[in-house]
């Protein structure tokens, strides 16, 4: 496994990391949810990302239950707040109130007296950027959090929030945490020049666009169990168009002799923005196949091959 810094931090996270969104504590099992993230931190992965909504905080409550077995000062824990948590008016949003207590019911169902990476899930429209970074700060200067980061933010909408941070002498974000793959490169426009100016690392999630990046819906499969099988989730990147070019891309991937999963994960890191990606897993063979992406870097030869499809 190899590990890279945090935006200009001197925080080193694992360049793949484990995600908690509908497989820890949702439909995987919690013993098995356990073993995974075991399974995952004996291989290198240092970083463990969830949010206080995955699995209603069951994903929360099963990664406490993990981190019992594995050394504390060895893990980063990234969670997120924002969307409703509770009922009534102040059960969701970037409020300093719910800021705060969104921070409290996490290090408890956690069981941790800390959060090494504590992330707004996305941009409340709602509440002054200011009282967002003055709450963060606040949990920060308390002890309670570590390092902050943003979910879903623009460019525009990061450097605002750093700026109001910085003008109080406060905590700005260190990581971003944007949708990016083969299919969906929007950051690449905005969001990426913006970090990269700001010394902030990018985190991203559906590395592998929902599973489509793996080739197991070609040819009209829906494989059981499945995130588009079980009917819980539109999976927006099934389009024909998208499967037209994944044909390609396995293709491309048996050439290289590896997966196309593990193509696709190095493909996102090619880029000196992206510090992690975040993969699921619900399988021990399938979560082995993702991290053996880890400590290889694609030939320009290959990224060419790659664009000249994806283009």
């Amino acid at each position: 496994m190899q590990y890279r810094p945090l935006g200009s931090s001197g925080l080193k996270v694992s360049e793949i990391a484990l995600g908690g969104w509908l497989n820890i504590g949702g439909w995987v099992e919690e013993e098995i949810s356990v073993s995974l993230i075991h399974q995952a931190f004996a291989a290198g992965v240092n970083l463990f990302d969830v949010a206080d909504v995955y699995a209603g905080g069951q994903s929360e409550i099963v990664l406490g239950k993990a981190l019992k077995e594995l050394p504390r000062e060895q893990v980063v824990i990234a969670t997120k707040c924002r969307w409703r948590a509770w009922p009534g008016p102040l059960g969701e949003g970037l409020s300093k109130k719910h800021i705060v207590e969104s921070c409290e019911a996490s290090l408890k169902r956690l069981e941790v007296d800390y959060i090494d990476l504590y992330q707004v899930h996305a941009p409340d429209p709602e509440t002054p950027i200011e009282e967002t970074m003055v709450a963060l700060d606040l949990l920060v200067q308390q002890g309670k959090v570590l390092y902050l980061g943003c979910s879903n933010f623009s460019g525009k909408q990061l450097k605002d929030a750093n700026a109001a941070a910085e003008a109080r002498n406060g905590t700005g974000f260190i990581s971003s945490q944007p949708c990016y793959n083969m299919l969906e490169r929007k950051p690449e426009r905005g969001l990426f020049p913006a970090c990269k100016r700001l010394g902030v690392g990018n985190i991203v999630f559906s590395p592998l666009a929902q599973g489509v990046l793996t080739g197991k819906y070609l040819g009209g499969n829906l494989p059981a169990g499945s995130r588009q099988a079980r009917a819980e989730h539109d999976i927006r990147f099934l389009t024909d168009e998208n499967l037209a070019k994944v044909t390609q891309l396995v293709q491309l991937a048996e050439k290289y002799e590896m997966t196309l999963a593990q193509m696709a994960l190095r493909w996102c890191l090619r880029r000196e923005e992206v510090t992690a990606v975040i993969v699921g897993a619900s399988r021990p063979p399938q979560l082995d196949e993702t991290l053996a992406a880890s400590g290889t870097a694609l030939a320009q030869e290959q990224i060419e091959e790659i664009a000249a499809v994806l283009d």
